[in-house]
């Protein structure tokens, strides 16, 4: 083994895990995550809970990342939301500029999803906020056959949960750091 070979013995375990998905279709969003965390090649936990509503419930919010790192940008969101209520996109802007600048902020490893009824954001660590081109979006290990697998379902007969939860047992069944124990939150577009 070269010098510059890493191995189990030499390298720090990492972290992995985590498939988040967004649909919106038929006046709902949905926000999807699975439960798996893993470090290295393990199983830590199963039944993390990555998807949750924030902003007096109006907004969902889903993680991809360390999970402490995760909760620091669920309460700054929190923190933003109360700030620009009913301003989803000004809230994030305004968390995605702490996050770049702030020194602790910007060590955070982490992906964010958020949803509300009107609009779906991506925010990034590098201080991006993202919206998609359709209704759908995907993060983290397993977030891009997730994405794959919801948009090729987007043009059937199921509505926004049923294409989440079928991409995510897509996801499920590809990725090693993704699992079938999902959490689900959904907001009625039409009813605010």
């Amino acid at each position: 083994m070269s010098a510059s070979s890493s191995s189990p013995e030499t390298s720090p375990l990492s972290w992995h895990g985590t498939t988040i998905l967004t649909v919106r279709k038929g006046g709902k969003v949905v926000v999807a995550g699975d439960g798996q965390v893993s470090l290295g090649q393990t199983i830590i936990k199963g039944t993390a809970r990555k998807v949750r509503r924030v902003g007096a419930g109006q907004v969902i919010a889903g993680f991809a990342g360390s999970t402490a790192d995760a909760f620091t940008l669920f309460e700054r969101l929190e923190t933003k939301l109360e700030r620009f209520p009913d301003q989803l996109k000004r809230a994030c802007v305004e968390l995605a500029k702490d996050w770049r600048t702030d020194r602790y902020l910007r060590r955070l490893e982490a992906m964010m999803i958020v949803a509300d009824p009107d609009e779906s954001l991506v925010l990034t660590g590098t201080g991006d906020v993202l919206e998609p081109d359709n209704a759908v979006m995907g993060i983290g290990s397993g977030g891009m056959y997730a994405l794959a697998a919801a948009k090729a379902l987007l043009d059937s007969g199921l509505d926004a949960e049923q294409i989440a939860r079928k991409a995510m047992a897509i996801a499920a069944q590809i990725c090693v750091y993704t699992n079938d124990s999902l959490t689900v939150e959904t907001i009625d577009a039409t009813a605010s």
